[in-house]
């Protein structure tokens, strides 16, 4: 049996003896729902009689064990809708699923032992003693909705890591360990980089220290562009729905807008209980920046010969999230793509898409980033000709082909966006985890909609291409990844303060001044601490910081013009490090975007 095959099996079954273990602690009232497999364990939903706190984790751990040590064959049964209906008639969610098949369907049972038997398609382990030597442990109990729908029944989620070894379940605790360590939902307000607050659920404010990594982010994302022939745009945040409508995103997307009515009157207590959405004067705050680019291409009539048209921009888009869904920076109901809307030929496609993978190698590669591409076909709720979607994917694949190789990438049916199909690129960090960042759509179906045209070389009219694409993906989720990609510790070049000043008393703060000015004006961000202070303390505080170099200066350092600095990381200072060699080592970092620091003044030469 292959190893993932062996995962999948032994996780399901051990998903079925936890549901036996819970039926055994809280008796016959409990209500069992789904117990599926996922990447690192299993799940298994249940109604209880009472919650499960922390307390309850070794019981259930323990029961488990005690099911497998009695080794309990496991027997499969056919059964007819009827029988199945009859078996299961106290459990109202395997009622539910069963009532949802068809009448002639066979359905199958699983008996671990003689008193526990679960709804399941399997396949299963022949005997609990297969299990004896796997490894797990439950992870967490959490609340869930039966479906997924707030409206139906709250279960109550067993979440359990189980893995084929004692080593790999330990490699695999330790791994939470240090992703936990990594959280940039503790390490963001630590460092003081942003916060939130309940009177703006998911949407961050960006602290000084964040704004700045934030804004040196936009800057080296600008500088690339500008290289590659981009013009950036802004639009208004707020847009009738007129606007919404054409896009098609009012039929899509309204669920996940923030609508902001429009009055002509003065709001009164009336006005407000008698909202109409659908009124000519309702507006939305965007959740993209699509249909804006298409507004600013038809502003005026275009030949073949200016096309590639490259409109890219940061304005803040919204999109309305349920609570339970947001998460730190990777979920939040406001911010920023590094958004761009390519206007093309259909002849220049593959070229424009070559180039903008180039883009996304040279952002993703000064991070020191590894990603591998998808491609995600028509869905189910498509819009426009399915004749225009197959020669899109056609286009992207081919694309893909010549990049990859056949086969050297993933392909996911009916994920793609409404309007067409999309390249999505998954970023991996120093953990090994995976992030959807970038993205490169084509659409056929926006310039049709806002009736978009250029001169073609024979005089005929005809549509361009939009290329929608991102490389962040959004600045917020990207500057997340980072935080707990380099534990926030950045490299020197998008530090929020690259270098710290430490005078050691208040007479050597005018040689401290002057060491500051020159960093300034090197383009260098620099703070210092000129207080009347413990050296000691100041240097703690910038430690706690995470600032790349901390540089001290006193009386020696003063007469020498030099500096002794303490490197990130790093419990030995170098001592006597001549000013301008020390200049020539910022200066590198910066111009080089190095991932690591600069330990040794040798390194310069």
């Amino acid at each position: 049996m292959e190893r993932e095959e062996f995962l999948q099996v032994y996780r399901h079954s051990l998903a079925h003896v936890l549901a036996k273990a819970v039926f055994e602690i809280f008796g016959e009232s409990v209500q069992i729902a789904i117990g599926p497999q996922i990447d690192d364990g299993f799940y298994y939903d249940f109604v209880l009689p009472r919650a499960v706190t922390e307390d309850d984790y070794k019981v259930i751990e323990d029961k488990m064990r005690e099911i497998l040590k009695r080794k309990e064959t496991w027997t499969r049964t056919e059964l007819s809708k009827e029988e199945a209906l009859e078996k299961f008639k106290d459990q109202k969610f395997k009622v539910e699923i069963i009532n949802e098949l068809p009448e002639d369907a066979t359905i199958t049972t699983y008996n671990t032992g003689d008193d526990f038997c679960d709804l399941c398609r399997g396949p299963h382990i022949e005997n609990s003693a297969e299990l004896l030597n796997v490894a797990f442990q439950v992870k967490s109990a959490s609340g869930a909705y039966w479906r997924g729908d707030e409206k139906r029944d709250r279960l109550q989620r067993i979440y359990v890591y189980a893995f084929p070894t004692k080593d790999e379940l330990k490699a695999h605790l330790n791994l939470i360990k240090e992703a936990l360590e990594r959280d940039h939902k503790k390490l963001g307000p630590k460092l003081d980089l942003f916060m939130f607050n309940e009177t703006a659920p998911g949407m961050p404010y960006w602290l000084p220290r964040g704004w700045r990594l934030y804004q040196e982010l936009i800057n080296f994302w600008r500088k690339i562009h500008v290289k590659h022939g981009y013009q950036e745009i802004s639009a208004p945040v707020i847009n009738n729905r007129k606007l919404w409508l054409i896009s098609g995103h009012w039929a899509h997307y309204v669920n996940n807008m923030f609508i902001v009515p429009g009055f002509e009157d003065d709001l009164t207590e009336r006005t407000l209980q008698n909202i109409e959405l659908d009124s000519d004067s309702t507006f939305a705050a965007k959740p993209m920046n699509c249909p804006n680019a298409m507004l600013t291409y038809k502003r005026t009539v275009h030949s073949y010969k200016e096309l590639p048209i490259r409109y890219n921009e940061i304005d803040v888009i919204h999109r309305k999230e349920k609570s339970g869904q947001l998460n730190g920076l990777f979920r939040v109901q406001e911010f920023r793509q590094d958004d761009d809307h390519t206007f093309v030929m259909e002849s220049q496609i593959e070229e424009e898409i070559a180039d903008v993978m180039e883009v996304a190698d040279q952002i993703y590669n000064t991070f020191g980033i590894t990603y591998r591409a998808e491609l995600s076909t028509r869905p189910d709720d498509f819009m426009g000709d399915i004749e225009v979607w197959n020669r899109a994917e056609a286009a992207l694949k081919k694309i893909l082909d010549k990049k990859y190789g056949e086969g050297g990438y993933e392909v996911n049916e009916g994920d793609g966006a409404f309007y067409g199909p999309k390249i999505d690129l998954q970023i991996k960090d120093a953990l090994g985890r995976e992030w959807q960042c970038g993205t490169i759509q084509l659409d056929f179906q926006l310039p049709h909609n806002f009736e978009l045209t250029y001169q073609d070389s024979d005089g005929t009219i005809k549509e361009p291409v939009v290329i929608h694409r991102a490389i962040f993906g959004s600045f917020e989720r990207f500057i997340g990844i980072l935080i707990e990609n380099y534990k926030g510790e950045f490299p020197f070049w998008i530090s929020p303060y690259q270098v710290a000043i430490v005078p050691i008393r208040t007479e050597h703060n005018e040689y401290a001044k002057e060491i500051e000015d020159r960093l300034y004006e090197m383009g260098i961000r620099v703070e210092a601490n000129y207080d009347d202070k413990n050296m000691n303390e100041k240097i703690k505080g910038f430690k706690l910081m995470k600032d790349p170099y901390i540089i001290v200066v006193g009386d020696k350092e003063k007469e020498e013009g030099t500096v002794s600095i303490t490197v990130r990381g790093q419990k030995q200072q170098m001592h006597g490090v001549p000013l301008e060699t020390f200049y020539k080592m910022v200066e590198k970092l910066q111009q080089t975007k190095a991932q690591q620091l600069i330990k040794d003044v040798s390194e310069i030469e």
